[in-house]
């Protein structure tokens, strides 16, 4: 058969169904239709017959609307829970992020707002199920009131879920300050606890490479063992001991084993330090025998040509750096058995003891010699040292002076004081056959003292050096 075109082609069939025609008019013909048509209804009742174990009862276009509207709100709402509930545990997450690392006052604070949105979260997540279970929307004879009232519970429950849903994004996007530093944190604690355990290889290699000099380093290796407890608490984690605390353990073990490496890889140059200062002091110590012997000397022209007021002082310094020199002598024996004994803080500290004693005698002995040459020299020419202090004073009074028409008070009155101390100082020279050129060294040396200071005072004051004046 062909088609018009435009109209669809009308299907063939290669046997067309029989009829029974009976004559008699119309109602044979409804017959003859009725028995045409009870194929046709078979066909269609089979779906139905099939779908959801048995036949659903029509009860119309409203009702069927209704239960859409239901389907299509409990949909909305398990997706929000669904979005919810995802959020909630990724939320989770951070926060055990942040209370692993972070014992704050905040990051208490975070958790325990977290703890009260979760139980929110408890309490919404509850009616929407109570909701769910409440309507079956799969039921034949679902009512349009039925199914219009579990759209609107269902709804109800979705809006709660997308609140409590806004309110733990806000809660998270708080977080960020706290979370960025936890996970600063958690970044740092593999790197810090291998870096740890390498120091500590580190320091162990090189207290071997020391021993096979010869050189034994008991006190290191001492400080050595008492790091084995740490790397014990390292190699048990931070979920027993704490990112925090583990990351510090982690850089504390790397500092001590860094220092006990760096003191390893030094110990043959410390103990050939020690050895040359061992010569050194030594031979320092001879020295000073031998010039402690010229004291005597000295003591007896200082006796001969002045005052006693200028050597009374010195009577005790050949005895004293006599003492001085055995004592120093002792501890350098002590010095080299300690050294022997490779007690390298021990021999050190000695040593120490033996300079702070030779440093004490070379001072007494060079006092004597230095006494005596200043007094030959005021003896001499007591002008000179008139002039050099008269010269210090009138530099002080120039700086006080300058850019004022009268000087300061504060810086006058000192100044003045000066001049009459050297007058008086001048004045002790002419008393007598032997004048105490000590005390006038003495009194000549405080009143450029005194001139120094008033100087520095006048320069911090008006903001630092000036020009035009010389140093006193």
């Amino acid at each position: 058969m062909t088609a018009t075109p435009g109209t669809p082609a009308k299907r063939s069939y290669p046997h067309p169904p029989s009829t029974v025609r009976i004559r008699g008019g119309s109602s044979a013909l409804r017959d003859t239709l009725t028995l045409m048509t009870l194929p046709v209804l078979a066909a269609l009742a089979l779906p139905a017959a099939f779908a959801g174990g048995g036949t659903r009862r029509w009860f119309g276009g409203r009702a069927e609307s209704q239960r859409a509207e239901a389907q299509a709100a409990k949909d909305a709402a398990a997706a929000a829970f669904y979005e919810l509930d995802t959020a909630q545990r990724d939320l989770r997450i951070s926060i055990e992020t942040i209370t692993a690392v972070d014992d704050s006052p905040a990051a208490r604070r975070a958790a325990t707002d977290f703890e009260t949105l979760g139980r929110r979260i408890d309490e919404v997540s509850q009616r929407y199920i109570q909701a769910v279970d409440a309507h079956d929307l799969d039921r034949d004879d679902l009512e349009a009131a039925a199914a219009s009232r579990a759209r609107s519970e269902l709804t109800s429950a979705k809006d709660e879920l997308i609140r409590v849903r806004q309110d733990l994004d806000r809660f998270g996007g708080s977080l960020g300050p706290l979370l960025g530093k936890a996970e600063t944190q958690l970044a740092r604690l593999a790197p810090a606890v291998e870096r740890a355990r390498q120091a500590l290889l580190g320091a162990s290699n090189a207290l071997d490479s020391v021993r096979e000099k010869g050189l034994r380093a008991d006190d290191l290796a001492g400080r050595l063992a008492a790091l084995s407890p740490e790397l014990t608490k390292l190699n048990q984690g931070a979920g027993q001991h704490g990112v925090q605390q583990t990351v510090e353990r982690a850089e504390r073990v790397q500092r001590e084993a860094g220092a006990i490496r760096a003191e390893a890889e030094r110990l043959p140059q410390k103990a050939a330090e020690i050895d040359h200062r061992l010569v050194s002091l030594r031979t320092r110590a001879q020295a000073l025998t031998t010039r402690a012997g010229q004291v005597d000397p000295v003591l007896s022209e200082l006796r001969r040509r002045f005052a006693a007021a200028c050597w009374q002082d010195l009577q005790q310094v050949p005895e004293q750096a006599a003492r001085d020199v055995r004592q120093a002598e002792l501890k350098l024996r002590e010095a080299q058995a300690a050294r022997d004994a490779q007690h390298w803080p021990d021999a050190t500290s000695l040593l120490s003891t033996v300079r702070a004693l030779l440093n004490t005698t070379d001072e007494a002995v060079s006092a004597a010699g230095d006494r005596l040459t200043r007094l030959n020299a005021v003896q001499k020419d007591p002008q000179a040292e008139i002039e050099r202090t008269r010269f210090a004073i009138r530099d002080a009074q120039r700086l006080a002076m300058s850019g004022r028409t009268t000087p300061d008070p504060r810086h006058a009155r000192p100044l003045d004081d000066a001049v009459g101390r050297l007058e008086r100082a001048i004045g002790t020279l002419e008393a007598g056959r032997h004048p105490d050129y000590w005390h006038f060294l003495s009194e000549t040396e405080a009143v450029r003292q005194m001139a120094a200071l008033v100087v520095a005072r006048i320069r911090e004051e008006r903001g630092g050096p000036l020009s035009g004046g010389s140093r006193p």
